[in-house]
């Protein structure tokens, strides 16, 4: 059976896998100001940097539409499987669920199989499943099989982040200004994860190396044996700072494989410049 995978824009493809005709992105629209953008092939990071900076707004997102999803539910795969953000970062989840009822409405039974997977993570996270899904379509599992593992995997994977700059959170209230500047002052970076889709601190350290040396640390005592894993690496704007995670990571262990991808608009619009995203 044929298949494809969609993704909303925070599903951050390799450059190989954007050529890859089984996947296709969903944009999401970003907005700084009264600047607005499309999360697509146009995107320009660093231009989009660029304005972050300059703005005292905090950049926004909004997810897609339901009609957009429904447009690419109408494929000629037979077995599509959805993969978006977490539920509890943005709407677009929501947004893939009723498209597959406004397809299912108007298609009716036709033998289309559509699974929408909320990844309780976002960026590096999609990216993975993406992989797992992608590797089982390939070894021609029935779909109810490959939807299974998938959710099954979502369950059990691990994200872990740290950020370089904090701006992006004080300007979304996220973190108050007096919390802002001391951690600036200060140097201090944050160790943070997602469990069940919602993000938390884990710990904390001055400096930017010492803290992607702490958030591997954790990462190694929660996951353990990483042999079967596939590791993937998000960043914003920092190959180097990618490359310095997965040698850190290779130090400590094994696995299945490793992947290192950047940050399209979503992903970069939280992650901020210098961020890394790392998930397995």
């Amino acid at each position: 059976m044929s298949y494809k995978i969609i993704g909303d824009s925070c599903l951050d493809l390799t450059a190989d896998l954007k050529k890859d005709p089984h996947f296709q992105i969903i944009p999401l629209t970003l907005q700084v100001g009264e600047i607005q953008i499309v999360d697509d092939d146009t995107f320009d990071q660093k231009s989009f940097l660029e304005i972050v900076k300059k703005s005292s707004e905090s950049p926004k997102s909004a997810c897609p539409s339901p009609e957009l999803y429904k447009e690419a539910y109408e494929c000629e795969e037979d077995h599509v499987f959805v993969i978006t953000l977490s539920e509890h970062l943005s709407g677009s989840y929501n947004s893939a669920v009723l498209g597959k009822k406004l397809y299912e409405e108007e298609h009716g039974d036709d033998g289309k199989k559509i699974a929408v997977l909320g990844s309780d993570s976002a960026s590096s996270g999609q990216l993975n499943i993406a992989l797992l899904v992608q590797s089982l379509c390939q070894a021609a599992l029935p779909f109810e099989e490959i939807e299974k593992r998938a959710r099954d995997f979502i369950k059990d994977m691990k994200t872990y982040f740290v950020l370089e700059s904090l701006d992006t959170l004080r300007k979304n209230g996220r973190l108050t200004g007096l919390q802002a500047f001391f951690a600036t002052a200060l140097n201090i970076k944050p160790v943070m994860s997602a469990q069940s889709g919602v993000i938390i601190k884990l710990d904390q350290a001055r400096g930017i190396n010492k803290a992607l040396v702490r958030m591997v640390d954790i990462a190694i005592k929660d996951v353990g044996d990483t042999r079967d894993k596939v590791l993937v690496i998000a960043h914003c704007n920092n190959p180097e700072r990618a490359e310095y995670v997965k040698q850190e990571m290779l130090k400590r262990s094994k696995y299945k494989d490793i992947i290192i991808t950047e940050t399209a608009g979503v992903a970069t619009v939280y992650a901020n410049d210098g961020g890394i995203i790392m998930t397995l």
